[in-house]
C-alpha cells in the first residue's frame, strides 16, 4: 500500500512501486523537501530511526521484517552525522546564493540586532535582490554573525563589512539599506549608515516603514497614565498570584465569557498593545464583578477605575484606535512586499485618519466601543486631540521618505504619471546615475505603448516581465532598483523569533556558526541539490 495516497498495486516488485510513485507523485520532493528546516536538535535523527523501526516491526513478517530492520539500522543518523550534513547544506545554499547575487544588477540589505537566549548579541543582514534564472525577486539570509562586547555603530560596521567580503559583494553594489532606526545605526557620525555612506555617498538608508508606524502610535498624557492603569489592572489579576489567576479563568467559564483568560502586554510585541485592551474590553463587566469579591485595597483601586466613566470612555477610545493600528500593521508584514505596497498603505491610513477625526464629531461609525460607552452622548473628552497628534507624526515621520509620490506612481501605474518633469526630479534624488532627459522620453514612449496598457498585472511583473528593457532601458533599471529595496526589517524579526526556536534552553550550546547554518536552512528560498551532493559522498553504513 501507498503510504502518501492508499493506493495499492497489483504485484509488489521494485519497478511496479516506483512507476507508481513517478507516474502519480512525482511532484512531492517539490513539494516536500526534506530540508532541516523543522529546527530540531540535531539528536533528533536517532528518534527518526527508531520510528522506522516500529513501523516496520508493525507492517512487515518474517524474514521481509528482519532484511528492513538491517537496513533501516544501518541507516547513519548519529548527531554527528546531521551536523555534517547540516555544514554540508548550508554550505550548498550559501553557493547558490552568491552564484545568485553575482548575476543580479543590485542588491538591497536589511539588518537588525538581537540577543539570542544566552545574550550572545547576533547581527542578521537579509539580502533582496532580483533572481534572473527564477525571474523573480529572492529575500535569503546573507548571513548572522556574532557581535562580541559592544554593539556599537563601529562594531556593526565591521562585521557587516567582513560579511560582505566573505560574500565577495562590493559595496557599491549594493543599493539600499534598512535599519530598525536604533543609534548605533543612524548616528550622524560613528552610526553604520554614516559609515558606509563615507565609501558610498549614493547609498539609501530609510528607517523600517513598520517601527515608524509604531512609533507614530506612541501615547501621552492621560491616555498613557489610563494605559498604565489598564496594564497593572492586567497584570495583578493574572501575574500577582497562581491562585488568583486559576480563580480568575474558572470565574469566566462559570459565567461563559467570551474568553476565559486576559492577555499580558509585552512592549516589544507590535499588535501586543491592541489585543490586551480589546480583550480587557471585551471581559470588563466579568472583570468587575470578580473584583468586586476581593477584599485587597488594590482590588477596590481598580473597581473604582472600570466604575468611572471618564476613564472607561479612554480605555474605549484607545481599544477603537489602536484596532485600526493594529490592521495596518497585519498590512505592513509579511514576506516579499515592495515599498510601493507599504507606502501606499500608510497613506491610505493617513487619509483614513482625517476621516476618524470628522467621525469623532459626528456618528462614531468606526469607533464602535466608543459609542457603546457614550451611548452617543457628549464626550468627557476632545479625543480629536489625539488624532491631531497622531496625522501629524505621521506627517513627520513619513513626510520625508526618499521615494517621492509621482515615483512611486509610476511603479504602481506609469500610465498614471502626468507631471514628467517632477517624476525625473524625484527619481534622480534616488538614482543619481540616470539622465533626466531619458527618463521623461521613455515614459512618454511606455505610456504610448496600448499593449502595455491592456496588461493586467501586478507591478513586479509588469516591470520585470512585461516591460522591454531594449526599449525603456533607464526606466526598467530605475524601477527594478525601487522594487529591490527593502519595506521593513519585517524579514529580520521574524527570522529572530526562529533563531529564538532554533537555540532555546535546550540547546544553548550551539555554536554560532551552527546557528548561522540551521537558520539559513530554515529560511532560504533556495533548494539544496541533493543528486550532486550524494554523489560527491561516499556511502558509509552504521555499525
Amino acid at each position: 500500500m501507498c503510504l502518501i495516497c492508499n493506493e495499492t498495486v497489483a504485484i509488489v516488485k521494485s519497478g511496479n512501486v516506483k512507476r507508481h510513485y513517478d507516474s502519480k507523485h512525482g511532484h512531492f520532493d517539490h513539494n516536500y523537501p526534506l530540508k532541516s528546516e523543522h529546527k530540531k536538535p540535531f539528536s533528533d535523527s536517532e528518534i527518526v530511526k527508531e520510528c522506522m523501526n516500529e513501523i516496520a516491526i508493525a507492517l512487515f513478517e518474517g524474514t521481509q521484517k528482519d532484511d528492513i530492520i538491517q537496513k533501516i539500522n544501518q541507516i547513519s543518523l548519529f548527531d554527528s552525522t546531521a551536523v555534517k550534513r547540516t555544514e554540508v547544506l548550508a554550505e550548498d545554499l550559501l553557493d547558490q546564493m552568491k552564484s545568485a547575487i553575482k548575476k543580479a544588477k543590485c542588491i538591497s540589505l536589511a539588518l537588525d540586532e538581537s540577543t539570542d537566549n544566552t545574550d550572545n548579541a547576533q547581527l542578521l543582514v537579509f539580502v533582496r535582490f532580483f533572481d534572473e534564472e527564477k525571474g523573480e525577486f529572492c529575500e535569503d539570509v546573507l548571513g548572522l554573525t556574532a557581535l562580541h562586547g559592544h554593539t556599537r555603530g563601529d562594531d556593526i560596521y565591521e562585521a557587516l563589512i567582513q560579511m560582505l567580503r566573505d560574500r565577495e559583494i562590493d559595496l557599491k553594489h549594493v543599493i539600499s539599506i534598512a535599519t530598525d532606526g536604533a543609534p548605533c545605526m543612524t548616528g550622524r557620525e560613528r552610526g553604520l549608515v554614516a559609515r558606509l555612506r563615507a565609501h558610498h555617498p549614493d547609498l539609501i538608508a530609510y528607517h523600517c516603514i513598520i517601527h515608524q508606524m509604531v512609533l507614530c502610535a506612541s501615547l501621552e498624557e492621560k491616555y498613557a497614565e489610563v494605559m498604565t492603569t489598564v496594564m497593572r489592572l492586567v497584570n495583578f489579576l493574572r501575574a500577582s498570584s497562581a491562585l488568583q489567576h486559576c480563580l480568575l479563568r474558572s470565574f469566566l467559564t462559570e459565567v461563559n465569557a467570551e474568553f476565559d483568560d486576559l492577555l499580558l502586554h509585552n512592549n516589544v510585541r507590535w499588535l501586543s498593545k491592541g489585543k490586551v485592551l480589546e480583550r480587557f474590553w471585551t471581559l470588563r463587566k466579568e472583570l468587575e464583578t470578580f473584583l468586586l469579591d476581593q477584599k485587597s485595597a488594590k482590588a477596590k483601586q481598580f473597581v473604582e477605575f472600570m466604575q468611572n466613566e471618564e476613564k472607561m470612555e479612554i480605555v474605549a477610545f484607545l481599544s477603537d484606535i489602536t484596532s485600526h493600528l493594529n490592521d495596518l500593521n497585519m498590512k505592513l508584514q509579511g514576506k516579499n512586499n515592495t515599498v510601493c505596497n507599504l507606502t501606499s498603505a500608510v497613506c491610505a491610513f493617513q487619509k483614513k485618519l482625517e476621516l476618524f477625526k470628522c467621525d469623532l464629531q459626528q456618528d462614531l461609525l468606526h469607533f464602535p466601543k466608543l459609542l457603546n460607552q457614550t451611548a452617543g452622548t457628549h464626550h468627557h473628552h476632545n479625543h480629536a486631540e489625539f488624532l491631531d497628534k497622531l496625522i501629524k507624526n505621521f506627517q513627520t515621520r513619513f513626510g520625508d521618505f526618499p521615494l517621492g509620490k509621482q515615483v512611486l506612481l509610476c511603479m504602481e501605474n506609469p500610465f498614471l504619471v502626468k507631471n514628467i518633469a517632477e517624476f525625473s526630479t524625484e527619481a534622480l534624488k534616488i538614482c543619481p546615475w540616470a539622465s533626466a532627459a531619458s527618463l521623461q522620453s521613455e515614459l512618454i514612449e511606455l505610456q504610448e505603448n496600448l499593449a502595455l496598457q491592456e496588461s493586467l498585472c501586478d507591478p513586479t511583473t509588469f516591470w520585470t516581465k512585461m516591460v522591454p528593457a531594449a526599449g525603456v532601458p533607464s526606466l526598467q533599471k530605475v524601477a527594478l532598483q525601487i522594487l529591490t529595496m527593502f519595506p521593513s526589517t519585517y524579514c529580520c524579526e521574524s527570522a529572530f523569533s526562529t533563531m529564538n526556536m532554533v537555540k532555546n534552553k535546550y540547546r544553548s550550546t550551539l555554536s554560532n556558526e551552527h546557528l548561522h547554518q540551521c537558520l539559513r536552512l530554515a529560511l532560504t528560498p533556495f533548494m539544496p541539490k541533493f543528486k550532486e551532493l550524494v554523489a560527491q559522498k561516499r556511502c558509509h553504513f552504521s555499525h
